[in-house]
């Protein structure tokens, strides 16, 4: 503990001396020159914050352009970048050879898929097309029945 005050009253002694020192030497020509790049910084601060400011702004915008760029980049999904396929409706591959690949295998932009991949798609594609149908006839019974109770008499 005495060694550490006795470091920051060496410390203290030396700035006062140094400060007493560098004051008494002080020419005109010093002072002059003191005032002129203090009264520089302080007239020329507000341009160079405005500057850096600009900067960091441009370094900013650039670098949100970027993340906006990857971010759209990201949004692709993966059937986008599969391709389109089309899925023939008999394409079990049951009955076709190892190396016959002419009607019986999908055509695939990107890449080939398997046996089992077809049917899960296919099954996809026809679960889909089953629920539109039967969204479609319960809209055309909807559609019906509004026109039957048109000629209902309420009493």
């Amino acid at each position: 503990m005495d060694s550490f005050r006795e470091i920051i009253a060496i410390g203290a002694d030396r700035v006062k001396n140094n400060v007493r020192s560098g004051l008494t030497s002080m020419t005109p020509e010093k002072w002059i020159r003191l005032i002129i790049v203090v009264g520089a910084y302080a007239l020329l601060r507000p341009y160079i914050i405005k500057l850096g400011a600009k900067q960091q702004m441009k370094a900013l915008e650039h670098e949100h352009d970027q993340d906006a760029a990857a971010a759209a980049a990201a949004e692709i999904s993966p059937n986008q970048l599969r391709g389109q396929i089309d899925i023939p409706e008999n394409s079990d591959d049951e009955d076709a050879l190892p190396g016959d690949k002419t009607e019986t295998t999908a055509a695939v932009t990107a890449t080939e898929w398997g046996k089992k991949a077809r049917r899960r798609q296919r099954d996809v594609i026809k679960k889909l097309l089953d629920a539109e149908e039967e969204r479609l006839r319960l809209e055309h019974e909807d559609e019906e029945d509004k026109d039957i109770e048109e000629f209902l008499v309420k009493e």
